[in-house]
């Protein structure tokens, strides 16, 4: 398995900007999916944000489209979230996860996770 570290998380007013970072240890780290998921408080289920392929293709939440952007450095073994526009509703633990298997697409399917970062949105 693959051990992710986010940061990058933070307190923000409405419209600003902030960018996760995921760092991935191990040297196969251009094999995974990389998502990026969140879970707002009181909620008890952890939702999908982004995910990028190895490939590179790119699924976004209906939430996030046009404000968010997935990306991925296979160099550096690392995965980022650029969040623009940020709404109080985007306030929640933001996670990084990893999994090698084809078709990986919700929280249920990732293997390997990160601690999390809080991500803060002030109205």
């Amino acid at each position: 398995q693959v051990q992710l570290v986010e940061s990058g998380g933070g307190l923000v007013q409405a419209g600003g900007s902030l960018r996760l970072s995921c760092a991935a240890s191990g040297r196969t780290f251009s094999r995974y999916t990389m998502g990026w998921f969140r879970q707002a408080p009181g909620k008890a289920q952890r939702e999908t944000v982004a995910r990028i392929s190895k490939s590179g293709g790119k699924t976004y939440a209906a939430s996030v489209k046009g404000r968010f952007t997935i990306s991925r450095d296979n160099s550096k073994n690392m995965v980022y979230l650029q969040m623009n526009s940020l709404e109080p509703e985007d306030t929640a633990v933001y996670y990084c996860a990893a999994d090698q298997r084809v078709g990986v697409m919700g929280p249920g399917d990732f293997g390997s996770w990160g601690q999390g970062t809080q991500v803060t949105v002030s109205s």
